[in-house]
């Protein structure tokens, strides 16, 4: 397919489409969303299109349309599009002459730049669009429209823009129409409120417009929407520019004096007219300068030929701080970001082994929010749990607001086959996302050393998830084990599995961890080790830890040194992936089979027992994990964003760095590359995090293995050095590649670290230069 999208090797910091095309109107709407963690809005045109997908979203806003449906995250009403009319023609690019359009995101400072020239009859304009959600202020977004006349005829003026409630989520309208006013004669206002679970929102736009005489100057109120409406003349060859300054704030944000609806209007009101005094310029400058404190903090720098590597991790960096709400604990990050209505805002197991080590090296402070988002949803843990007939903590599959527990809705996609719903197993059955929220909990303890949070909740969270694997296991008479039947590991592509060794392990390795925990704590900390026991009474929660792990089945490697994926796995039928695996797009295997067919052949979706190897490597030799990844890699579709990552790390690490590197590209073409449909639902959040420790994890060589940090650096051919950094333990890390030796420095006066090479430990005081 033809691509629109454009990289400057001259500028690495920018991502642009040049030319328009109203079939792909999703792929930039998605990738160059603009977001501050709070609130996001899609990149659609300032017109409307067809085909467009308008989506402005406010973290953690959840609301259900009613009692049959699950929540997600509701469309807020528009507050960025606009309507033309120039000399009486409806500006629209489906019509007339277009020519130089751009469209373009600057990653460095969070602005959004469009431009295009359009001539109709006798209409010859250029205009130029600026925007941007501010990094500053939380609540902030702008745009600056410039209209340029370059005819030497006047031209007539009318614009329409307010605020348009006209939205929903693929049909669903999640707010009640509300109030609407007009204060102060300029400053719009609506003030919606979800249906469901009744979060007021307080919405305000104002226009200003200097320099230009207003020959209308018009509120409008509708069904659901509340605009105004001016008209302007301007001359042959000139140009005029006028801003919409908005904002939105709602009764569930924390830095509120008062949530009460009047006191939220007052408040947005007065922070508008506080910043009259500040240029358009000025508001993006002091955006800019926030995100500059993001691109200073462990910058990478990778020196090759294939200048959009060096672009891929700064577009995979940007859209994890648009898309954490790092400002509420309270909130998580949504396997589409705030980037579109797919996945329905929900957070998945993508946060623990994907996303949170990002944020758990290099911004310790916001994996902290993450984790501490899971200790809040351990009321929805417990209540998933009992609801099965479980004890503990079982973790929803998919999660919203934190203690409202499972929220995967039951029912998806039409068979190809049947014609008939699917029903969605995972919110049943997929329960490895358990032992995942231990193993990220434990990840960040180990990265950062917080003890007062693991005091204070993580080891709360790591004994209530080893409680529930105590209680899930089930016992088989006959071969003497506990086993776990009747789940889905990583690989969606096999429900209704027994001994998914993924799953098994893990929840092995939970259990087993908590058992050294508990007795760690007794000797060490007796005043923890009392908090937790009055909840849990840790002597006899340890012996059924005990009794049950030593003899919890943990799938073996065959003769031919393959671990099976599960209890069937190896006995089903294999099938030549190779077409599907270069189609398009995902899911290509599913216009000829169905699920139920799939479920009977050796196709892996995305890494399974790889991903295993790879979180758990200290338990497995380089060899089997070699025979296990030139077994499972030829089945394995790649139809999950999620999969690259796991493939690229893994075989960089056994020296299989052409395929490695080859998946890494693979990974950052997923949003960024030429396929102009991939992204239509939104940007894939965990492939965002997987191109950083595909850097990071892969080519640095970071890992923690048993708790032990190791550096052992794997640079592709096609890079001459690689520069990064990263916390550990309160200190700062920079790490320079070479192809034939690294460097590594710390800051500051700290205590020296240590961490093994190649089978070596170091000592880390200042600097030390290590030869491969």
């Amino acid at each position: 397919m033809s691509t629109l999208m454009h990289y400057d090797t001259n500028d690495l910091w920018k991502i642009e489409q040049v030319g328009f095309d109203e079939k792909f109107l999703g792929k930039t709407e998605s990738i160059m969303v603009l977001g501050n963690g709070y609130l996001a809005v899609r990149s659609s045109e300032e017109e409307s299109y067809v085909g467009e997908t308008r989506d402005t979203f406010v973290a953690g806003t959840f609301n259900a349309f009613d009692e049959n449906e699950v929540t997600e995250l509701p469309n807020v009403p528009d507050m960025l599009g606009m309507n033309f009319v120039l000399n009486g023609h409806v500006l629209s690019l489906i019509q007339g002459q277009v020519s130089d359009y751009s469209k373009k995101l600057n990653l460095k400072t969070g602005e959004l730049v469009r431009s295009f020239i359009w001539k109709k009859d006798e209409v010859v304009v250029k205009l130029t669009f600026r925007r941007f959600v501010s990094k500053a202020r939380l609540h902030f977004l702008a745009t600056q429209v410039q209209i340029e006349n370059l005819s030497d005829q006047p031209l007539s003026v009318k614009v329409r823009s307010g605020i348009n409630g006209q939205l929903s989520n693929e049909g669903s309208q999640h707010f009640t129409d509300g109030e609407k006013g007009l204060m102060e004669g300029r400053f719009i206002q609506m003030m919606p409120e979800t249906t469901q679970s009744k979060i007021q929102f307080v919405q305000t736009s104002e226009h200003r417009f200097e320099g230009v005489e207003l020959t209308e100057n018009r509120p409008e109120t509708a069904r659901r929407g509340f605009y105004m409406n001016y008209a302007f003349d301007l001359n042959g060859n000139s140009s005029i520019s006028f801003e919409k300054r908005s904002s939105i704030y709602t009764s569930i944000d924390k830095e509120l004096s008062s949530n009460k609806v009047e006191d939220m209007r007052q408040f947005a009101v007065a922070e508008l007219i506080s910043l009259e005094e500040l240029s358009f310029d000025d508001l993006l400058s002091e955006s800019a300068k926030e995100w500059q404190k993001i691109w200073d903090k462990h910058p990478i720098k990778i020196e090759t030929k294939n200048f959009r590597d060096q672009i891929a991790i700064r577009f995979a960096q940007y859209h994890l701080h648009v898309m954490t709400p790092a400002h509420d604990e309270r909130m998580n990050i949504g396997a589409k970001g705030m980037s579109g209505e797919g996945y329905k805002g929900h957070t998945f197991w993508d946060t623990e082994i994907f996303m949170l080590p990002y944020f758990s090296f290099t911004h310790p402070e916001i994996a902290k929010s993450l984790v501490t988002y899971r200790y809040l949803g351990l009321d929805g843990a417990h209540k998933k749990a009992t609801s099965n007939g479980y004890e503990g903590a079982q973790y929803p599959w998919e999660a919203a607001w934190p203690t409202d527990g499972e929220v995967t809705p039951v029912w998806g996609a039409a068979d190809i086959v049947t014609g008939q719903a699917t029903k969605i197993w995972s919110g049943f059955i997929e329960q490895h996302i358990t032992s995942d929220v231990a193993f990220g909990i434990k990840q960040y303890l180990d990265v950062t050393g917080d003890d007062t949070f693991a005091r204070e909740k993580g080891y709360e969270i790591l004994v209530d998830t080893a409680k529930f694997w105590a209680s899930r296991l089930e016992y088989n008479a006959k071969q003497d084990y506990y086993e776990i039947c009747d789940v889905i590991g990583p690989d969606e592509y096999k429900e209704h599995v027994n001994n998914n060794s993924y799953t098994n392990y893990t929840a092995h390795w939970n259990m087993v961890y908590v058992i050294d925990l508990v007795a760690e704590l007794k000797e060490r900390e007796p005043q923890v080790y009392a908090k937790l026991d009055e909840k849990f009474d840790l002597k006899s929660l340890v012996q059924t830890l005990e009794e049950k792990s030593e003899k919890i089945f943990l799938p073996q490697a065959t003769e031919d040194g393959i671990i099976p994926q599960d209890d069937s796995y190896l006995s089903k039928k294999v099938l030549d992936l190779t077409k599907y695996k270069e189609a398009d797009g995902v899911d290509s295997l599913f216009h000829e089979y169905n699920l139920e067919q799939v479920n009977e052949m050796q196709i892996t979706k995305q890494a399974d027992v790889l991903l295993l190897l790879l979180l758990f490597e200290g338990l497995f030799d380089k060899e089997l994990k070699e025979k296990n990844f030139d077994y499972y890699e030829p089945k394995t579709t790649h139809d999950s964003s999620l999969s690259l990552s796991t493939h690229a790390i893994l075989s960089a690490d056994l020296g299989k760095l052409e395929k490695s590197y080859h998946f890494f590209q693979q990974a950052s073409n997923i949003d960024m590359g030429e396929y102009m449909k991939s992204s239509d639902p939104g940007i894939h959040a965990a492939s965002l995090g997987g191109i950083w420790q595909m850097i990071v994890f892969g080519y640095g060589g970071v890992r923690i293995v048993n708790e032990q940090l190791r550096i052992e650096p794997h640079l592709p051919k096609e890079w001459n050095t690689l520069t990064f950094g990263f916390d550990y333990k309160g200190q700062e890390i920079t790490v320079e590649v070479r192809p034939d030796h690294f460097i590594i420095e710390k800051s500051g006066q700290g205590k020296a670290i240590e961490f093994t090479s190649k089978g070596k430990t170091h000592k880390l005081n200042d600097s030390l230069t290590i030869f491969y």
